[in-house]
């Protein structure tokens, strides 16, 4: 499985402990004020507010911190300001990863981001070095008990979707930016539950990791995400399903 993917079932494999509840909060909030500074607080016509809110639903996020959220990104209530930028680099093994940032101090960000890599095994590049790699998709996991496969590719594909792969227990529903929400919506209308939707920076190709170099670079993913400015993490690694029964996940 790709990097993308299989962080994905990681986390959620590990589920989101009551310690980090705040964190994922904070960065869901910081996505839903940013998505309505540039595009405005109605999500109808904001997609990208109407994906960030979507994902502090499925987070059971109370409604009114999501409407606070909405109302500091519009400029009706006080708030921080962050400027939103991207950090390339490389892990373990030579994996290309990609970090999406929102800050209020981009020098503090910095010098945390440089500080993990440099512990992590991996080095920070400069603007532009592995981007290239990486193309924005729409994705989509569903349960495999969820529905039957031959259903979930003619509504998924007649929606606009561009692929559909599977490994032992899930379904990946890969989209391009603008078929999205057309999919996710076809998904629902059909009564089919999703895990996850969301919009994601999916790799070209991928680079395969033993034991070793897997392992540091699962570390280096959760020390990354722990960062309370990192929105996302995006890596082109692929780990063994041996491998990964090695580590024990």
């Amino acid at each position: 499985m790709s990097g993308h993917s299989k962080w994905s079932s990681i986390k959620r494999k590990k589920g989101a402990t009551d310690a980090k509840r705040g964190q994922v909060f904070t960065k869901l909030i910081k996505e839903i004020t940013v998505a309505a500074r540039i595009g405005g607080g109605d999500p109808e016509g904001n997609p990208r507010l109407r994906t960030a809110i979507a994902a502090a639903k499925a987070d059971n996020m109370p409604k009114d911190n999501i409407e606070r959220a909405i109302k500091k990104g519009t400029g009706e209530l006080g708030g921080v300001t962050y400027e939103e930028f991207v950090y390339e680099g490389y892990g373990p093994g030579g994996a290309a990863v990609l970090v999406e940032v929102m800050t209020d101090n981009k020098n503090r960000t910095t010098a945390e981001v440089r500080h993990v890599f440099a512990k992590g095994s991996g080095n920070l590049g400069e603007a532009g070095c592995v981007a290239w790699m990486f193309d924005k998709k729409g994705y989509l996991v569903v349960e495999k008990g969820a529905v039957d496969e031959e259903r979930l590719m003619e509504i998924a594909l007649d929606a606009g979707a561009e692929d559909i792969q599977e490994d032992e227990k899930e379904f990946e529903v890969i989209t391009s930016l603008q078929a999205f929400e057309a999919v996710k919506q076809a998904l629902e209308g059909a009564g089919i539950t999703y895990q996850l939707a969301e919009l994601t920076m999916y790799p070209q190709s991928t680079v395969e990791l033993d034991t070793k170099n897997a392992e540091q670079m699962l570390r280096l993913m959760e020390q990354l995400e722990d960062l309370d400015d990192i929105q996302h993490v995006y890596a082109n690694f692929d780990i063994p399903e041996s491998v990964m029964e090695q580590l024990g996940q």
